[in-house]
Parts: structure tokens; C-alpha cells; sequence
């Protein structure tokens, strides 16, 4: 059984020392595949030279919306010699937080765009934080797509099986990281396991978002068999049958360019 943690944090700020553990550990438990998320230029780049060095990882390139307050065109510069250099497999981690009040709206909303026409230039997927943003993030998408194609991959989807639906028929995929696992997520188990096999996605967000029965501890990607088993009870199937549809769907977004 194989498993693709689709999205990760995994630079050295997070995990120091234990990173060559975690690798060990997630690899021993069936994860061969990673996607390292770039957050800001500096740890992009860490994820570019740790998927260069290690097989089974993939790294993307981004400017978390949390953080768009503090960027200027030199890291923007940066992000975008490090996506034509080809040395990622997506764009992001992107997106619009209308949770927490430390990026200005408008600015997101600009520095989103500029995601989104860079991962279309390069024809590679955006991996997409949204938090009290979903109907902007899917307009967002939508007028994109207006302009050439685009593939979206909404990270840690908490949002309704009306806003999944949509999502889908705008061609994203959905990423279902630990919050599902929680004993109050029944609504979104059911957004689970209606989501088309071909769009669903598993993920842990290390090291946050840990899932039963780790709750409160640093996660890791080792642990997203915990989300893997809680999908595959959702949607009635084997947790080998959502690890090989799961790690396939991930492979042909970040592995191969004609996905976007």
C-alpha cells in the first residue's frame, strides 16, 4: 500500500534536527510520496532543494495570503525564477484568509491573482489556502479560468458538498487533511465521501491539523493513514482502495505538467 501526502510543511523552522526521522517514519508506514508546500521564498526554495535530494517528494513554490502583508516584489522575484527554473511541481501555497485579520483583503486578493496567472503560465497546479473565503476563492478560480486553464487544488476543504460540487465542475481537487477525523466532523465526512474519486485528495498540513487519535501533537506526514482510514469508512471502501486512488490523483498532478 502506498500512500501521497499531498501537502506538507516540512523545512527545517518546523522540524530541526528530526527532519531525516520523519522521512523514515513516514516512508515506513507506506507514505512514498510528498508534497512539500512552500509557504514564503525562503522555505520554497528549502522544499525545491529537499524534493532534489529525496525521492518521493515534491516541492511547490508560494506566498502564504497570512503573509502577503510582508512581501514585496523581490520575493516575488524569487518565487517566480524558482517556478521557470522547473525545480517545483505547483504554485502555492496561495489563497484568501478572511479569518485572521493580518493581511490587508485587497492585497490577498491581488498577490491570489498573481498565483493563479503564474501556475497558468507554467501550466502547473495552485494548491489554495482558503478560510472564510470559499465564494471568493471559487470566483477567483472561475474568472481565471475565463482566461486559459487553470487546475486548483483546495487544501484542507472544510467547506459544503453544494461548494465541493462547484469546485469540482471548475476542475479542482479537494484535499482532506485531520479535521475530518474529529468526532464533529460528521457534515464533512458526508462532503467526503461525495466528492468524485478522481478529485479526492489526503493530506496531514504538517506539523498541524493532527488527526484522531493524535490530536494535539506535532503532525507528520507519517500520520495521514489516519485521514486515508477515516475517508475510506466515509465513502464505504478498503483503505487500500483510497491509497492507490488517492496517491494516483496525486501523482498526475504533481508529477505530470499536463494536469494544469
Amino acid at each position: 500500500m502506498e500512500l501521497f501526502d499531498s501537502h506538507c510543511h516540512l523545512d527545517p523552522m518546523r522540524y530541526g534536527g528530526d527532519l531525516a526521522d520523519v522521512l523514515t517514519r513516514a516512508r515506513s508506514t507506506g507514505v512514498s510520496g510528498m508534497a512539500v508546500i512552500g509557504t514564503r521564498a525562503l522555505d520554497s526554495e528549502a522544499a525545491a532543494v529537499l524534493a532534489a535530494a529525496e525521492p518521493g517528494i515534491v516541492a511547490t513554490a508560494g506566498l502564504h495570503p497570512n503573509d502577503v502583508h510582508e512581501a514585496d516584489d523581490a520575493e516575488w522575484d524569487r518565487l517566480v525564477r524558482l517556478v521557470a527554473s522547473g525545480r517545483v511541481a505547483g504554485v502555492g501555497e496561495t489563497g484568501l484568509d478572511w479569518y485572521r485579520d493580518t493581511a490587508p483583503r485587497d492585497r490577498q486578493l491581488d498577490w491570489f491573482d498573481r498565483h493563479l496567472r503564474l501556475a497558468q503560465t507554467h501550466r502547473l497546479p495552485v494548491v489554495v489556502h482558503t478560510r472564510d473565503s470559499l465564494r471568493d476563492v471559487l470566483d477567483a478560480v472561475r474568472a481565471a479560468l475565463a482566461r486559459g486553464p487553470l487546475t486548483a487544488i483546495l487544501h484542507a476543504y472544510t467547506g459544503s458538498v453544494e461548494e465541493a460540487a462547484e469546485a469540482v465542475e471548475l476542475g479542482c481537487f479537494l484535499g482532506f487533511a485531520g479535521m475530518v477525523t474529529f468526532r464533529s466532523s460528521g457534515a464533512l465526512r458526508a462532503v467526503a465521501a461525495a466528492v468524485p474519486a478522481d478529485r479526492l485528495l489526503v493530506e496531514t498540513d504538517s506539523p498541524f491539523l493532527s488527526p484522531e487519535p493524535l490530536r494535539g501533537k506535532r503532525n507528520e506526514p507519517a500520520h495521514v493513514v489516519h485521514t486515508a482510514r477515516c475517508l475510506a469508512i466515509a465513502r464505504g471502501v478498503t483503505l487500500e482502495e483510497i491509497a492507490a486512488l488517492t496517491t494516483a490523483n496525486a501523482r498526475r498532478l504533481f508529477l505530470h505538467r499536463s494536469a494544469a
